[in-house]
């Protein structure tokens, strides 16, 4: 598995887990770059120091603060108005240039949900 594709299963086990998403913002408000396909993608972390490292690492978001974000807000606003507005779902983004999985809305609602169900069934294990 890819270092992206290792990170982007942590996420949804780890969200699943947690109950909690975290994003960067500044006064302006939640980043949303342009992602080599030309299309906007809107970073989340599933946790804090991941969150928190990107805002030491990368200049782009140096002024940036954390954001914590509950899973259930997270399912039920942000990404409806993600998917409104036709942006993507960046999970777990790392490094110094900040890149990593981006996911179509339904997408990582469907992954996150069969993450919820592994959790469920086996809480011990996760």
């Amino acid at each position: 598995m890819s270092q992206s594709g290792a990170q982007a299963a942590a996420f949804f086990r780890d969200v699943a887990s947690h109950r909690t998403v975290w994003t960067v913002q500044d006064e302006s408000g939640c980043p949303a770059p342009m992602t080599p396909s030309g299309r906007r993608s809107m970073p989340f972390w599933s946790s804090r120091s991941q969150a928190e490292k990107i805002i030491r690492t990368a200049p782009a978001y140096a002024a940036m603060e954390p954001r914590e974000i509950d899973v259930d807000d997270w399912m039920c606003e942000w990404l409806p108005h993600l998917k409104r507005d036709g942006l993507l779902v960046g999970i777990n983004w790392s490094g110094a240039r900040v890149v990593g999985w981006d996911f179509e809305v339904d997408h990582a609602i469907s992954r996150l949900e069969a993450a919820q169900a592994s959790h469920a069934a086996f809480p011990e294990s996760n």
